[in-house]
């Protein structure tokens, strides 16, 4: 049974390869964003779980670095979090105990768990009821400020779609396409040149059981939020489809050899490691002539959507981010 979906907060922790922060280190504050404090604590909260799965498998040697990546990684993240909650609470948004009944049984439903299977799961990644209720309420939250902020003042007009359906979709579109799933592992915010060659090596470690999973059939996407920490990680590692002549070399180097459904061996570049999965290969996007009817309007739509509300959530982020004191300490 896997163990994915109870983390759809702070994906990156499954790229982190470090040991757990020792229980004694008396509680310090790490960092303070507007009136709030973030805490040592908090930190070996919420990385608490992934922190104990990942010690065991961290050579003693690489897990003094591998936790200083993890503590910045961490506190970025729960940075963002501090601004975003502050956000809801300046505008009275909040989750109610009935909402999060409803979001956890779904949970259980999508996951085709009994209860009793559901409090296993908990039990195995070490949570506790109130842990998890507690992750799926900031979840909730960040959702609701969301769409509040973001989703509900994005519209996609209809020129918009027509520009898209034309460059896309219709008969001056290229013959050839390829819809590609992206993993890697970059090692590019390594700052000290003596550290390269641990950030290296854990990279190569980790993208190597990546790719031994994926060649052995498991969920290409959960992998790619579980290991990748590149920007294509939070979408499953969907680059969407491109025509043979947009893609960049080394990705068509990789991919138009592959027939569907395979996996490409892995590329070292110059910060990262990387593989891919190819989902489909059209060989002739005209063969049949398209046209703008209801169902491809509604499925641009949703595209030229979601590309929208994703940039103006990450301007949203920054504004909000640049008004805000933050101070790491």
């Amino acid at each position: 049974m896997k163990i994915n979906w109870l983390y759809i907060l702070l994906p990156f922790f499954f790229t982190i390869h470090a040991p757990l922060v020792e229980s004694e280190i008396i509680d310090s504050s790490v960092a303070v964003v507007n009136q709030d404090v973030i805490t040592r604590s908090d930190i070996n909260r919420v990385g608490e779980v992934i922190f104990r799965q990942i010690r065991e498998k961290t050579p003693p040697e690489q897990q003094a670095q591998a936790l200083l990546e993890a503590q910045k990684k961490i506190i970025t993240q729960l940075i963002e979090n501090k601004l975003l909650s502050q956000q809801a609470t300046a505008r009275n948004i909040s989750v109610s105990e009935s909402e999060l009944d409803h979001a956890q049984a779904q949970v259980i439903q999508r996951n085709n768990f009994t209860n009793k299977d559901f409090r296993k799961e908990l039990q195995k990644m070490g949570l506790s009821q109130e842990q998890y209720r507690e992750t799926l309420r900031e979840q909730i939250l960040r959702s609701k400020l969301i769409n509040y902020e973001v989703r509900s003042k994005v519209v996609i007009p209809d020129k918009e779609i027509e520009k898209y359906f034309e460059e896309q979709y219709s008969e001056h579109a290229r013959a050839e396409g390829y819809y590609i799933l992206q993993l890697g592992v970059s090692w590019a915010d390594t700052l000290q040149t003596s550290e390269l060659s641990t950030a290296k090596k854990n990279a190569r470690n980790q993208i190597e059981t990546a790719h031994s999973l994926a060649q052995e059939g498991e969920d290409f996407k959960e992998l790619a939020r579980k290991y990748s920490n590149l920007p294509s990680a939070a979408d499953g590692g969907d680059l969407g489809f491109f025509r043979k002549d947009e893609m960049a070399a080394y990705i068509r180097d990789a991919v138009t050899t592959l027939q569907p459904e395979e996996i490409s061996p892995i590329i070292e570049r110059p910060d990262s490691y990387m593989f891919f999965k190819l989902l489909e290969h059209k060989q002739d996007m005209n063969s049949n002539t398209q046209v703008l009817d209801e169902k491809t309007q509604e499925e641009i739509r949703n595209i030229l959507y979601k590309q929208e509300a994703e940039k103006r959530y990450k301007e949203w982020l920054e504004k909000i981010r640049d008004q805000a004191y933050i101070k790491i300490l």
